[in-house]
Formats: structure tokens, sequence, C-alpha cells
């Protein structure tokens, strides 16, 4: 990609089972938006009011993500990537591994009539028990699929992204060790601001909402990204701030949920888009984003993810006013980054 371009999640426009897919693309492609990542479930929503069906067939999926590539083609918008392919890696229920390798094989003919040809990836978040922590085979698994979708054609690639609360890949120096170990030239990393600097710097659990030394520990971490992260892995990049809790999210906040990890539950309900302060954003997402964007030389897409509780309110004007929001926030990281 020889210029930067802008990319919304369907998902960010509103939750699936309240609006409208058609209407998400709708408002995507009027703001501007140039790309859309593709939500699997928003998909599968779509299939079932399409065909009337609680329970789709893989046949029915595919109709309906043949539906939706022209649905995007229309609107003039390219589908960067689909995902989010969950609880893959490390798994030490082999049975459920295998299970997966079958659904990557719907998920390879999903991404072709969406005319894409990246799959997303988030690291496993699944509880430690469940899970291996040998870093040999998380990696072996992801090379699996790797080797897969080298063979599909047009090939698969994989863009695998550390989360902040993932149960044992949570920074994007792990997850780059992954993708070094893994050794194939389809499988990168998704880079996203949120879950670098709310590792790292951020922490909805603190009264401060700020790890202890998060400035200097941010700082080394972006300057290892700088130095030791080759471009090449970066298949593309996310850019979303978060709220700063008014209150330590532990249990008693509204957004606790008993056994989830306080990272996830704040990422779920509280993130905002780039400059949002009026909304309480205050992660240094800009540092992370410079050090991709200047420092590692990155062009591509950017994707304005946002996950939120505002996804979730009632209303006909919600696509259009996460869509405003979203290309608001593109408008001005575009002005302050001097991007072409």
């Amino acid at each position: 990609m020889s210029n930067y371009q802008s990319a919304i999640m369907s998902a960010s426009l509103g939750r699936a089972w309240l609006h409208d897919f058609d209407e998400k693309v709708k408002q995507a492609s009027r703001h501007g938006f140039k790309g859309i990542e593709v939500f699997y479930e928003d998909l599968e929503y779509l299939t079932k009011k399409l065909h009337n069906t609680e329970e789709p067939t893989n046949k029915q999926i595919l109709n309906a993500a043949e539906h939706t590539s022209q649905l995007l083609e229309a609107a003039g918008l390219t589908v960067i990537g689909l995902q989010p392919f969950l609880f893959y890696d490390g798994l030490l229920d082999r049975q459920q591994h295998a299970k997966l390798i079958e659904k990557i094989k719907l998920w390879f003919q999903i991404a072709k009539r969406l005319r894409t040809n990246t799959i997303q990836i988030p690291a496993n978040f699944l509880p430690a028990d469940q899970l291996t922590g040998d870093i040999n085979v998380i990696a072996s698994d992801l090379r699996e699929l790797a080797d897969l979708g080298l063979k599909e054609e047009p090939q698969i690639r994989f863009a695998y992204e550390a989360l902040c609360w993932s149960t044992h890949i949570d920074t994007w120096e792990k997850s780059l060790e992954v993708a070094n170990l893994v050794d194939r030239p389809n499988f990168g990393l998704c880079l996203d601001t949120f879950n670098i600097a709310g590792r790292v710097w951020g922490d909805p659990a603190s009264p401060t909402g700020k790890t202890p030394n998060a400035d200097a520990e941010l700082k080394a971490s972006l300057e290892r990204l700088v130095r030791d992260c080759p471009l090449e892995k970066v298949f593309y990049i996310q850019v979303v701030d978060a709220e700063r809790m008014e209150a330590p999210l532990v249990e008693g906040h509204p957004f606790h949920v008993e056994g989830n990890p306080a990272r996830m539950m704040w990422s779920r309900n509280a993130r905002t888009f780039m400059y949002e302060t009026d909304r309480g954003a205050y992660l240094p997402a800009e540092d992370v984003a410079r050090a991709i964007i200047e420092g590692l030389g990155y062009k591509g897409w950017v994707s304005m993810e946002l996950f939120s509780r505002t996804m979730s309110d009632e209303g006909e004007n919600v696509p259009k006013e996460h869509a405003r929001r979203g290309i608001e926030a593109w408008h001005q990281f575009v002005e302050r980054l001097k991007l072409d």
C-alpha cells in the first residue's frame, strides 16, 4: 500500500444484533472510509437474517459472504481483513485444535468471497489451565495455519495480535517472538495502539490509571519496536485510545466481571477513538502510532478500531454517530502526523 488509507471495523459502528450491517456499511462509506474489517459475528448474524435460521449452514454463510462482498463493492469499501479467529493457539485440548483446523478451511472460503487475503488472530486469552505457555507449541500451532494459508490461491496471510489481556502473549515483543518462530512470509502482526499502550503504560485497575514507571517503560518498549521489529512483519495497524476509569476497575466497578481480566473489560466497554479527550481518552496512543509510522516507516491500512458500550446503544443513529466520530479522529490523526 503506497499511501495511508483509513478503515473502520464493522463492529465499531454498532453491535451486530442491534444494528443492521447494511446500514453500517452505508455510513462507513458516506463518511469517507476506504476499507472495513469484517467481524465473523457480523457475517454470522447477517446469515441468520438472510436465511431466517438460527443455525446457518456453511453454504449459507458463504452465500452471505458473497452478498457482503457485493454490498461492499457497491459502497467502494475494501475488506482489509476478516477477524477474529479466536481461541486457537496453544490449546491443551488437541481435539478442539483439530476442530479449529477444519474451521479455518471455511474461513479461507469466506476470505476469498470477501476478496481479502488477511485473517486476524488474537493471541489466546482462555484461562491458563486450558493453555500451554510453551512458546514453541504456540508457534507450531500458528505455523500449521500459515502453511495451510500458503497452499491457498491466492495465498492467505495471518495477522497475529497480542491483546493486553492475553494469557501468555500479551505484548508486541512476545507476538514478534512468536512470528519469528513461525517464520513464514504470510504470518505477521497486527499492531494496536490500545493493546500496546494499555499493557505497558495503562492500568484500569490502578487509581492512577497507569502502571508503575509507565512513561519510562513505554519509551523503552517503543525504542525496541523501532529497533527490532521488521517492517515486513507489520501487516496492518489499529489506532485507538481508551477512557481513564474514574474509579479502579476492580470488584464493585460497573464493568467488573468475576474471572475476567480488568483490561479485557476495559477494552470491551471503554475504548474511544483517538483524541476524544471529552470522553476520557488518555493513553499515549499517538506516541505508539508515531513509533510505527515514523520510526518503522509503516505505510498501509490504518484501522480506526473501537469497542465500547456506546456500540450497544439503541437507535438508528448509532452507526452514523460512530462513523462520524471515527472519521473525525482519522482526519485529526492525518493532520497531526502529516500523513500522505
